[in-house]
């Protein structure tokens, strides 16, 4: 019970630390995004239109910093993100939630496969150190993993998508299909998939196995899991019951920042394949000096990290419980 109450308020200490930087981050920059978006247009600047945008914006230039962080961090709580400069006159929030279901079901779905295949491959291969497996897979992958996502996805873009045709181009969906809850549509979606999450898949895949490999024969050494083999224990018992459930432990907390990350999506997979995620609209936020949608973004991404590293905790505690009385 001590061991998450702490948890619990490191987390929230953490968020209040977010929530605070991510306060005075714009506020550092010149300007307002009302400021911001009239500067686009060049030459003269009418007053009157500038006040019209930061009214829109919600932008008040005479508020005291005191009382702005109080509103900000109330607005926050309450889901009030502010109003988006590049899809005016949107709240944030709005856009954020039409983006963020194709970055959890594209990038959150490559990643824990790409966890659990990369474990699962790692751990086998240290079972059989010096076999096939061990000897072909471990660094195959490492080697492909060294290539830049932007890199991998160009070329499965020119190779099956120009060359042979078998997948589209870019997008999430194509440009002819209606949005509905349609087996058609979800089919069309689905492909549309297959080209980024396999390039996410296969170059996040070697991290995995490396590091899980790495921890399972530093395990597989220890006296526990020589005692396990000397009564007769079955192999395959012995290797996930017993060496891989260890071995595990290292990797939650980087896989809890992945899960974490998920909420930006893999920027450059998404930009490469046009593909309308979280990711995707960052940099478009980023283009168009849209604070609003970056702010909101960042503290998304921010929140998001620190949630899963608390689960990540969590989960580490409840399988190994000598963390409990060391942290």
């Amino acid at each position: 019970m001590r061991f998450l109450v702490r948890r619990v308020g490191f987390l929230l200490v953490a968020l209040w630390v977010a929530l605070t930087v991510n306060f005075f981050i714009p506020r550092l920059m010149p300007g307002n995004p009302a400021e911001a978006m009239m500067a686009k247009f060049r030459g003269h600047v009418n007053p009157v239109a500038l006040h019209a945008l930061e009214v829109a914006f919600g932008v008040n230039t005479h508020q005291s910093l005191a009382s702005a962080y109080v509103q900000y961090v109330g607005n926050t709580l309450h889901g009030n993100l502010g109003i988006s400069t590049s899809y005016f006159p949107l709240p944030v929030a709005t856009v954020i939630m039409r983006a963020l279901p194709w970055s959890l079901g594209l990038v959150g779905l490559s990643t824990v496969l790409g966890f659990l295949v990369g474990t699962a491959i790692g751990a086998i291969a240290a079972w059989r150190r010096g076999g096939v497996l061990d000897s072909v897979l471990p660094p195959t992958f490492v080697v492909i993993s060294a290539f830049p996502y932007f890199w991998v996805g160009l070329l499965f873009i020119w190779l099956f998508a120009l060359t042979l045709n078998w997948f589209p181009l870019l997008g999430g969906y194509s440009e002819t299909a209606t949005p509905a809850l349609t087996w058609s549509f979800v089919g069309d979606v689905l492909v549309h998939a297959v080209l980024p999450a396999f390039t996410i898949l296969l170059t996040s895949i070697g991290g995995w196995i490396l590091t899980m490999r790495n921890n399972m024969i530093t395990v597989v050494a220890e006296d526990y899991v020589k005692m396990a083999r000397a009564k007769g224990l079955k192999p395959r018992r012995i290797l996930w019951q017993y060496a891989g459930r260890n071995a595990l432990l290292p990797n939650l907390t980087g896989f809890a920042m992945s899960l974490g990350f998920v909420i930006s999506g893999a920027i450059l997979v998404e930009y490469v394949f046009n593909y309308p995620g979280l990711g995707f609209m960052l940099l478009q936020a980023v283009e168009n000096e849209d604070y609003p949608l970056m702010q909101s973004l960042f503290l998304l991404i921010t929140v998001a990290v620190l949630f899963a590293i608390f689960l990540s905790d969590v989960a580490t505690a409840a399988l190994d419980p000598r963390t409990r009385s060391s942290s």
